[in-house]
């Protein structure tokens, strides 16, 4: 059984505002099961995407852990990643995009027990 999107997204806003990032929730998807973007802001006019893996690369040993694939690379024009999480939302409107304002491109995924 896999963690609710809606609680997965509040402890990863949670880890990266203890870690000194700033960190929202820019687009509030369904609570069950919504996939979920991260938006790396620099805050230097590069970002980068985080979003889910395909199910292919899960792993059996854990069957509810997500697993996330990056998107549009660190260091990569803001409008880049902007541009591919419009696309995903007009293909599937139920999505989480969590956005982190983090100098250093910290990403939190690896601590929100993804």
């Amino acid at each position: 059984m896999r963690l609710k999107s809606a609680i997965f997204v509040s402890a990863l806003v949670r880890r990266a505002q203890v870690e000194g990032a700033y960190a929202v929730v820019a687009r509030r998807g369904a609570e069950e099961a919504g996939a979920i973007y991260v938006k790396v802001n620099a805050l230097d006019g590069t970002a980068a995407l985080y979003g889910p893996a395909p199910p292919s690369l899960s792993d059996d040993a854990f069957p509810g852990e997500r697993r996330f694939e990056l998107l549009v690379p660190p260091g990569s024009p803001e409008s880049q990643a902007d541009a591919r999480l419009t696309s995903e939302a007009r293909f599937d409107p139920d999505i989480f995009v969590v956005e982190i304002e983090d100098r250093a491109g910290r990403h939190f995924l690896d601590l929100a027990g993804s």
